[in-house]
């Protein structure tokens, strides 16, 4: 199931990304956040009347999420979103960031999103088919931009329009 986040995800949240953060180089990030502030960072994605996404499975239980933050602040900028999706380590390849990104893009569709831009760490195949099933195309690439566990990764920007 699909649905809006609510206040007391934020502890399901902070623990599916606490594991990219320690795991992985999907973010670069290095610390662990706390549920509070990832409940911070949910309520800055609702000032910006921005949707946030989770994914429940059979049980109740929040197996990832997905959501848009503001590409820049100039308003120029407000029909261009960044795009994020986070599954449980256990849900990989399950087809559940597919439901959470159409899910998402109906979202952003209705509210009136022209643009949207994914980053992605790179190599990171699944994400890379992930965002190109959706219709983002690589509109660049930074060499050597981040450095985590000990060496320089380079980062690749996805970009699509919605079709409203």
């Amino acid at each position: 199931m699909i649905r809006k986040v609510e206040a007391n995800d934020a502890e399901s949240i902070a623990e599916i990304y606490n594991h990219y953060i320690v795991n992985t180089v999907a973010t670069f990030e290095e610390a662990p956040v706390c549920d509070k502030e990832m409940m911070q960072r949910i309520a800055q994605v609702a000032e910006y009347e921005l949707p946030w996404l989770v994914a429940e499975n059979e049980r109740g239980e929040l197996i990832g999420y997905a959501y848009a933050t503001k590409w820049r602040e100039r308003f120029a900028y407000r029909f261009s979103v960044e795009i994020t999706v986070y599954l449980s380590p256990a849900q990989s390849n399950k087809g559940v960031g597919s439901k959470l990104y159409a899910a998402l893009f109906d979202e952003l569709n209705q509210r009136g999103v022209h643009s949207v831009i994914g980053g992605i760490t790179l190599p990171n195949s699944a994400s890379v088919a992930l965002h190109e099933k959706f219709g983002l195309k690589q509109v660049a690439r930074f060499d050597e931009v981040g450095f985590k566990f000990d060496r320089w990764l380079d980062v690749g920007y996805w970009q699509g329009k919605i079709k409203n």
